[in-house]
């Protein structure tokens, strides 16, 4: 794995200042004379894996783990910083410490092509354009329009809708139509898509994150986090139901300590490679 360590004693307060949020994955560079780096070891799925493996989320549990990206991502926005690249491979929930159902948000900057020769992959994150993954990218990102923290909001509806539907918003096989879909298409309502009932209240908030202008969208992680605190479901997402999914689903993995982030084997430990 190959690390951009900071070039500079500011350049390194800077990079781990910027990565406090304990919803939020990074690596730092210490020691000497050869640097090493230490990322979490997470044992859990991605929400890419867990919809494939599982089906769609139930409402409840789909607010929970949307609030706890919208508090990653807050905290990015408030310095400064626009993920570009929130998709359900790069969110993962696992244990940590008392928690059993808690998110992390990966991959923060980083972009990377890796489809095979010959084959595009809607879900991989593409260059070339404006970065980003075609299957969620945002209108003003896919044309190359300036993007702000409103981007993110629509990527994190196009997660809300795979979690709750099992299905991206747009598909197609040819990339360029995706996008095009994304520019100009109007998205199928969560309901009509599953054939059966998404409450109302969170059917409204999910669709007005897939807003193609980005001001008739929340304005903010922290506002959208309060929309999705207002809706009614039939129940809370409460950490004994997360306890007794996990039960039910496999052995429960062992949660790490919360203040012991790093290793200094030099390797990545991560559940995902550095670029």
């Amino acid at each position: 794995a190959n690390v951009s360590w900071p070039r500079c004693p500011s350049d390194y307060i800077g990079f781990r200042e910027r990565d406090t949020s304990p919803t939020s994955a990074f690596a730092v560079g210490f020691g000497r004379p050869t640097p090493n780096h230490g990322t979490e070891l997470l044992e859990g799925f991605d929400l890419g894996t867990l919809v494939d493996r599982f089906g769609p989320v139930p409402p409840q549990r789909a607010i929970s783990l949307l609030q706890q990206v919208c508090h990653s991502l807050a905290e990015a926005h408030e310095h400064g910083l626009i993920h570009r690249d929130i998709k359900p491979a790069n969110i993962f929930v696992c244990p940590y410490g008392q928690d059993p159902d808690f998110v992390k948000v990966l991959d923060f900057g980083l972009v990377k092509v890796r489809a095979e020769r010959g084959t595009e992959d809607v879900n991989l994150t593409r260059g070339g354009f404006a970065g980003g993954t075609p299957s969620y990218i945002a209108p003003e990102q896919a044309v190359g329009d300036e993007v702000d923290r409103r981007t993110d909001i629509y990527s994190l509806g196009c997660v809300a809708y795979w979690l709750l539907t099992g299905r991206p918003v747009f598909e197609s096989d040819n990339i360029a139509r995706l996008i095009a879909d994304h520019v100009h298409a109007t998205p199928t309502p969560l309901s009509e898509r599953v054939g059966h009932e998404i409450p109302a209240d969170l059917e409204r908030v999910v669709l007005g994150c897939l807003e193609k202008t980005p001001e008739n969208r929340p304005q903010s992680a922290e506002q959208l986090s309060e929309m999705l605190g207002s809706c009614e479901t039939d129940a809370v997402w409460s950490r004994g139901d997360a306890r007794d999914w996990w039960n039910r689903h496999g052995d429960l993995p062992t949660a790490p300590d919360p203040h012991q982030h790093f290793s200094s084997t030099g390797r990545d430990q991560s559940p995902r490679a550095i670029p």
